[in-house]
Formats: structure tokens, sequence, C-alpha cells
């Protein structure tokens, strides 16, 4: 989404080369400590970057540079889970709801210090992204009843953008999009070139852009150097034009785990995406080297458990479930008592060692802007589990306390998680005990990645999988294809022509009235009776959250770390610096 955020690495000495600057635009005053300029940041990445062309960069590497290449017309501040301003200084709804005005800062220029104006945000969107050949993966997400919205300029510093109809997370989604420079790009564009600019080989005076750094030097498979951006837009409260440090370094590693090895090694300043699984490894090397180890919390990682709803048929004509199971999977009694004989303290404690919580709804206190915290808790009751069973008939034979059902059928469920994860297989092993006791016998049927996604997301053969979902924005909206029936990752029963529930048809109903107004109060009461409903009926049965962790040399200021984003300690790097 190209939200303006900024990043951290590893420390060396040496200011920047880019002087001065033309005057300060009308800037932004940042909510930070005032710091001390200079120094270099150097930040070991998993692997280098692919790209510096913000609409390509969908992997790592590439999206933790081009994120502090350019800037947006508003920016989200993770700690205060606000919209901030950003290359607009100021906005405005209409009355209808559907007619934005944007006006954007006096005196704002490109990082070549070409004037960037509202023709470059008209740009941005008529030519780029609403361009289905340029963009494939982003587009649908800025229309509404069907069509795009209206984006015109009326003067240099004023963008109007009107939508079909109200669209309420227009400022988080529309806003964060990265504006690129018309006047490096326009021919590119028209000449069906623009996949190939932002590349490599690239030289750095026409990777232009507007975040608080440029490129510097590039070598492919080693680093890549950016310096501070000397046209910024933001300053301190003392008027010091951000960001602080001089360079930012990137060190591309060579594969998993290179980021963590390079850390330790004292070659980075900066570790942000720590897991239960090296916490302890993060720990020692910290301790050696001197640095902050911080835990940032509870995700919006979950882990959980579902059984598939699909009432459809395959190409034979044969049901995709079997019509017995089906008739238990589609009971909430029978997923409420699954979730009641799950312990999940357990889960916690023998496969994260601690480093997890217990979960039990979609989104929790991770995200107070839009958590419910009062919907049910179906926790670890075995008692209550086994009267859940027999309410739908499910009782246990005689001869060894298997549960089967009016019919005599036994109560036995294929069981698909991943092979080759060691904190999914050894879940799957306690689960399995958990539900044994209660009568459930799930079958082992363990599956590489990708035969695993392809039965859950395309052929639909599979019975019971346990998977995890996370990431997202922060907005409801970004979670419409999890929750609307007829989405891709519905998992439970995904691309449904019409609700198969009742709940379902609810759910559908509120997170397409939440999308239609910008009455937050309003939104928020529709979004809390979602979870409720998920809450309830537990289409999706949550076991844990992870709980992440990040390291950072001991002497780096102004930080305020989110677990809202894989930049947990560096979101607002063009705030950082060091104090020594």
């Amino acid at each position: 989404m190209g939200f303006l955020l900024a990043l951290a690495g590893c420390g060396k000495g040496g200011d920047s080369k880019a002087k001065g600057g033309h005057p300060l635009p009308a800037p932004l005053v940042a909510k930070c400590s005032p710091g001390r300029p200079g120094g270099r940041l150097v930040i070991a990445t998993a692997q280098g970057p692919k790209t510096f062309n913000p609409l390509f960069a969908g992997d790592d590497g590439s999206e933790t540079i081009t994120r502090l290449l350019f800037g947006s017309l508003v920016t989200l501040n993770l700690s205060a889970q606000e919209i901030s301003p950003g290359l607009a200084e100021s906005w405005q709804a209409g009355p209808d709801g559907k007619t934005w005005t944007f006006k954007l800062r006096e005196g704002l220029r490109w990082s070549d210090g070409q004037p960037l104006s509202a023709q470059d945000v008209v740009f941005t969107w008529n030519e780029i992204m609403y361009n289905p050949q340029l963009n494939r993966s982003t587009y649908n997400l800025f229309r509404a009843d069907g069509r795009n919205f209206e984006v015109t300029n009326l003067d240099d510093r004023t963008v109007r953008v009107v939508t079909p109809e109200v669209f309420a997370p227009f400022l988080e989604f529309f806003g964060t999009v990265a504006i690129l420079p018309r006047h490096v790009l326009q021919d590119a564009v028209r000449g069906q070139r623009f996949p190939l600019v932002y590349g490599l080989n690239t030289p750095p005076e026409r990777l232009v852009g507007c975040g608080p750094f440029r490129i510097e030097e590039v070598r492919a498979g080693k680093y890549t150097l950016l310096e501070r951006n000397p046209e910024y837009w933001v300053v301190d409260s003392q008027g010091r034009r951000l960001p602080y440090f001089g360079e930012v370094m990137f060190l591309a590693g060579s594969g998993p785990d290179a980021d963590l090895r390079l850390f330790s090694q004292g070659k980075s300043d900066v570790f942000e995406a720590g897991r239960p699984q090296n916490f302890a490894f993060l720990k020692q090397a910290a301790t050696q080297r001197s640095a902050r180890l911080i835990d940032v919390g509870v995700g919006s990682e979950r882990d959980f458990i579902w059984f598939n709803q699909n009432t459809g048929t395959n190409a034979a004509g044969r049901p995709l479930v079997n019509p017995v199971k089906l008739k238990w999977f589609r009971n909430k009694k029978f997923r409420q008592a699954v979730s009641c004989a799950l312990n999940r303290e357990r889960l916690v404690r023998e496969v994260y060692g601690g480093r997890a919580q217990p979960m039990y709804s979609f989104i929790s206190a991770e995200n107070p802007k839009w958590d419910n915290p009062d919907v049910a808790h179906w926790s670890y009751d075995p008692a209550r589990a086994r009267a859940l069973l027999a309410e739908i008939g499910l009782r246990p034979r005689q001869s060894d306390g298997s549960l089967v059902d009016e019919s005599a059928n036994p109560v036995e469920v294929l069981f698909s998680f991943y092979a080759g994860n060691a904190y999914r297989e050894k879940s799957a092993a306690l689960i399995q005990d958990d539900l044994q006791k209660v009568g459930i016998k799930l079958v082992s049927a363990p599956l590489d990645s990708q035969a695993l996604i392809t039965k859950v997301n395309a052929t639909f053969d599979y019975e019971c999988a346990m998977m995890g979902l996370g990431g997202g924005a922060i907005d409801p909206a970004s979670q419409m294809n999890v929750l609307r029936s007829s989405e891709d990752l519905h998992q439970w029963y995904p691309f449904q022509a019409t609700p198969s529930t009742e709940w379902e048809a609810r759910i559908d109903a509120l997170m397409d009235a939440q999308m239609r107004t910008l009455d937050f109060t309003q939104r928020k009461k529709e979004f809390s009776e979602v979870q409720a409903i998920l809450a309830d009926e537990l289409p999706m049965i949550y076991t844990v959250s992870p709980i992440s962790c990040a390291a950072i040399r001991s002497d780096v200021g102004n930080l305020r770390p989110s677990v809202l984003t894989p930049y947990r300690l560096t979101w607002n790097l063009e705030e950082l610096f060091f104090q020594r």
C-alpha cells in the first residue's frame, strides 16, 4: 500500500554527501524528540531488492527500501493508530461523503529538486494505479460499485477525488499510496516501459522520489546505500529537517535468517523479525552486543484450525466433503466443542516455550481501535466439549470411548497441516491429543506447503486444516477477502454465489454497511458485531498468537515500537537517531 514508513540497521560513521536542498516547504512537524543528525545506519536483509519501483515491490527486500523513497498524501501513525498529514497538509470530505479535497504543502519538491504538484498525484492515479496492465495487484482495492475514483487537480496544490459511493477506508487506503514523479515516468508509461523503470541498474539520479531518503549507490547482491533526501518536507520541533541519519545501508543477505546472523555478528544494528523460535538466540546476541531486546507483543498473526464447510461438488459431481462429516462441520456446537477441547495454554507452553498467547477472536488487543473485547471465549473445558457433542448426537462407544454419530459413523477427520514446520507439526500432535480425549479422532495428513495451499484454495479436497493468517491494514476493510462469503480467503467455504448460512449473510451485510459510512462510531458498532458472530460461530477456531520481539543497538533514540507492521522498530525511521 506504500505507507510512508521508515527503517533502521547498523551504525557506522559517516554523514550524508547530500547538501542543503531548496528552502523548506510548508513542513510537517514530527511528533518526536529533537535528535542529533549524522551517522550511517546499516540494515541486514534476508535478501536484496529486486526493484525500486514501488508498484512491483512485492518482495521484502524491495519493499524495505522503496518505502523510504516515496511519500504519500497522508501517513499512518502506527503508535497512535491515527491518520496524519503527509504531502497533503490538510483534507476534507464533502457533505456527500464521496468528494474529498486534498491541499498539498506549498513548496514541495522531488529529490531531484523539481517541483512536486497536484499533477503528479493525478498522473499517479489516472495513468498508473488505474491502468490494469500495470497495477495488477491493488487495482480493485480502489474501486467502488465497479467504477474507479475520479481524480482531478483543481490547481497546482489542490486534488479532488470523487468516489462512486462512500468508501469508508478512503484515507488509509487511497491516501497512503506512494505518489510518483510525472516528469520522470510519464514517457515510460506512455511508451509502455514503466515495468522496466526504477530497476537495480537505473542510475541513482533517475531514481527520483519524495521520501526521507534517496538512492546513493547500488551494488546488486551486496548492498544498497541510501542518503538523506535534502528536499524532504518533515522537520522536528526545532525546525531541523529530517531524517537524522545521513545514510542508511541495506546489506543483502543470502537466504533465511541471514539478517539475524548478520545482526549477531555485529554487522547490523537492528533485527525486527523476531519470532519465538529465535528468541533465545536473539537474546544472547543482544546481550553480547549490548543491544536492546524489545518485547513488541502479540501481533495480528493467528494460528487456527477450521473444518471444510463447502457444500459444493467436484468435477465428477461428487460432494467435496463427505455429507456425513459435512453435517458435523456445519453445526456450530461441533465447532464450539472442538474449541473447548483445545488446551491452548499447553500449546503456548510446550510448542512456543511461553512465547505466545492463547487466542479466541478475529482481532484482539493488538488493534485497540477496532477490537471488541466482549466476544465469547470457548476456552478449555473438556466436560463442556463432551456435553456439546452429546447435544448433537455424537456419543462415545462403550468399547473405547471414541465418538460415533446416531448412525454409528465414527467421528474421524483427516487433519491437514504443513509438514516441515516444527511448530505446526508439534501443534498438530497436541491438538490431536486434545481432541482424542473428548472422542474425536484426527487422522494426520501432513502436506508440503504448495500441496496444502492447493487443497485449501483450489481443489477444496480436505476435511480439516491448520494454517495461520496475519497482516493486512489496521482498518477492517482490509479483511474483506476473509469475511465476505464470496471472497477467496473465506477459508471454510470460499467463493459462495450466495451466503450459505444466515450468519454469513449477516456478516456480509455488516461488512458492506461499514464500508458505506464515514461515521467511526457506526463502523465500530458494525464490526464489533462481526467479531461477536465469528467468536460464537467459530468458522475459524483460533489457537495461539506468537509474541514478537526485536533488537536494536542501545543508543538509537525516538523508538516507538509497533506490532502492527513488519518494521516494528523502524516504521518511523526518519525520526530515529544515534544518541552518541
